[in-house]
């Protein structure tokens, strides 16, 4: 089952990309930007609870479609640059293995245990 989810996860992965070309960016921005929802776990610093919100909210799907989304519709270059890396992002960290993570631990995610 793993296998089948990280597959699915490629993917999205490869969808993100896909989309990106639609996008007016050099190639370049893409390289430099997938990392940057990982700002995210700078939460982790205060505390576990907080980590866990902050991660979660820079790597759930469903906000990443919605900015995405907005950002087409209002033809809003960042927008759409911003969700397309988002969804790509998550994506990505989940055929890692990253989950959304649970307020107790960083290693304890909805796919399991790191």
């Amino acid at each position: 089952m793993k296998n089948l989810i990280k597959l699915e996860e490629l993917a999205m992965f490869l969808l993100s990309i896909y989309l990106f070309s639609f996008l007016d960016y050099s190639w370049w921005v893409y390289l430099i930007f997938i990392l940057t929802p990982d700002i995210g776990m700078l939460g982790y610093l205060v505390n576990p609870g907080l980590g866990a919100t902050t991660y979660n909210l820079f790597h759930h799907k469903g906000i990443a479609l919605i900015v995405g989304f907005l950002g087409f519709w209002w033809r809003i270059p960042e927008l759409q640059l911003a969700g397309v890396i988002l969804f790509g992002h998550a994506s990505m960290d989940r055929i890692l293995g990253y989950g959304l993570k649970f307020n107790d631990n960083f290693k304890h995610t909805h796919l399991g245990n790191l």
